[in-house]
């Protein structure tokens, strides 16, 4: 990865309770499965590479992924830790590349609707991303995908270790720091309505 680049992160680690299979198993009406619709969307959306986070199920959605150089999958081991975990599972695997990626851009697996517009809105100008930090917003209220450049992988990094297993905080993730950095707010809610699914989608006709 050369300097400059910017990583899409699929988080798609979860086990998917609510739903009753994990979410990277998960395919939309039409067949295609949600975390390669996910990383099609980051790529065409502007990231240079993508990385796909894995749990639950890590093995069989990993043959869901196609095949593509820009990108690799990775297990978060402590995955039912939390969504917090899948991200610095994410982040670690991104800074063991090297040093040249200014810029992640976090989603995750359960927004089969999100278009790569939005993806293009937040990630804004090339220039000054490795001290950016974006989130989505839809009608005010804070979503994904969210851009973490990387002068804050470090301090994220610690505040979700500081965590830790408290399970009061298992599905923390980046919000918090988000806050206290006055992330900025891109407005998106122009584009679609920001909400991931919780059900199986039903099958197109």
């Amino acid at each position: 990865m050369v300097a400059g680049r910017t990583v899409g992160l699929v988080l798609a680690a979860g086990a998917g309770s609510r739903m009753g299979r994990p979410k990277a198993l998960v395919r939309d009406g039409t067949g295609r499965p949600w975390v390669d619709l996910a990383v099609a969307t980051l790529l065409d959306g502007g990231c240079d590479d993508v990385v796909v986070v894995l749990g639950a199920a890590a093995r069989e959605a990993r043959l869901l992924i196609a095949d593509r150089p820009a990108v690799r999958s990775t297990v978060a081991a402590h995955w039912a830790n939390g969504l917090g975990s899948s991200l610095m599972a994410g982040i670690d695997t991104v800074t063991s590349t090297g040093d040249g990626v200014d810029a992640v851009l976090v989603s995750l697996v359960d927004l089969p609707d999100l278009p790569a517009v939005a993806v293009r809105r937040v990630l804004g100008p090339s220039s000054h991303r490795a001290s950016a930090a974006r989130q989505a917003t839809y009608a005010g209220r804070p979503g994904h995908p969210v851009l973490l450049g990387r002068k804050h992988w470090a301090p994220l990094v610690a505040g979700l270790r500081a965590v830790g297993d408290d399970p009061t905080q298992a599905d923390r993730g980046a919000g918090s720091y988000l806050r206290s950095v006055g992330a900025e707010q891109v407005a998106c809610d122009d584009l679609w309505d920001g909400r991931d699914h919780d059900r199986l989608p039903d099958p197109v006709p």
